[in-house]
């Protein structure tokens, strides 16, 4: 069998295709970035989703070397995200699945990343740290569902190191960037704001804005925002791990690229006997192929959903029947 899927949730436009054996086919994406210091404008973003679609959509199965009327169905991304990209993609799905007279499947974006990350690291029940631009969550399976044992209250910390990047003139996005200045920066003092198994990043940010408005060298201030992102991050999953009693974590999502992260996340799982996999980092970021899996998934579990669909641009992780598990 063979899904293709549709991702469209923010900046990315994707188009992927797998099989029943999780083998990826194809995995074509165009990324949209916002002139310097701008942040992302839906309307636009949108705009790129519909010039790029089509053409990713025919080099996904060119790639995959496969015809519309090969595929056992198509999915798109439901939610969470920006309503004029959602729309995008489900425009894009709609036709497809009514062109190749075959079923449209809803997939939640979060849970996507979720389990291209478990199909890539062959962890079959960790505790997962979901970080991106839109997302901070500590999450685990437990009784059907994902749970979210912790995330954060504000904004996700991919946005707000962007948003640091933006008022430092860092481009887009600016996590790689902060990376490498934090490299050769030095710690200093920023608020540290974990509240039980929640965060909060969003008053650190304005500390770390403060300090470089008065002049605080640009690497000293990279480096303190990550160590004290990731320490809170660190904190929680361990948190989360001692709570659940389970002996695998995952990182994954776009923040997942930095090696900070994954170094400390490793030594904190080592410390504690626990085995500790970064998801690959070419399917870290939003991509098709993880909504084409998942849209699998659904497909063997007989998850096949009403003929009506709708976006849902606050569907949330924990909003999603696990049926496949």
């Amino acid at each position: 069998m063979f899904v293709l899927g549709i991702e469209s949730t923010a900046h990315t436009f994707g188009a992927g295709i797998v099989d029943d054996q999780g083998r990826i086919l194809a995995d074509a994406r165009d990324m949209f970035k916002p002139p310097a210091g701008w942040g992302i404008k839906p309307q636009d973003a949108a705009a790129h989703h519909r010039e790029a679609g089509g053409r990713l959509v025919q080099q996904a199965m060119e790639d995959a070397r496969l015809r519309a009327a090969d595929l056992d169905a198509i999915a798109f991304s439901q939610g969470a995200g920006l309503p004029p990209c959602l729309r995008v993609g489900l425009e894009a799905g709609r036709s497809l699945a009514a062109q190749a007279g075959k079923p449209l499947i809803p997939v939640c974006h979060q849970v996507a990343h979720l389990e291209i990350a478990r199909l890539q690291t062959r962890l079959q029940d960790p505790v997962i740290l979901y970080v991106s631009g839109g997302n901070t969550q500590v999450i685990s399976h437990l009784a059907g569902r994902y749970r979210v044992f912790g995330e954060t209250q504000d904004v996700g910390v991919g946005n707000a190191l962007d948003k640091f990047g933006r008022a430092a003139a860092l481009a887009f996005p600016a996590g790689p960037e902060i990376e490498r200045l934090a490299s050769r920066g030095s710690y200093s003092e920023l608020p540290y704001v974990v509240k039980g198994m929640d965060l909060s990043f969003s008053g650190i940010l304005t500390a770390a804005l403060q300090k470089l408005r008065h002049g605080a060298p640009l690497a000293d201030l990279c480096c303190s925002l990550q160590e004290t992102f990731f320490a809170m991050l660190t904190e929680v999953t361990e948190r989360a791990l001692a709570h659940v009693g389970k002996e695998e974590v995952i990182l994954t999502g776009g923040v997942a690229a930095n090696q900070r992260l994954c170094q400390m996340l490793d030594t904190m799982c080592r410390e504690r006997g626990a085995r500790f996999l970064p998801c690959p980092l070419r399917y870290c970021g939003d991509n098709g192929a993880m909504i084409a899996w998942n849209g699998m998934q659904q497909l063997q579990a007989g998850n096949l959903p009403a003929p009506s669909l709708e976006i849902r641009p606050r569907l949330r992780t924990d909003d999603v029947d696990v049926a496949w598990l």
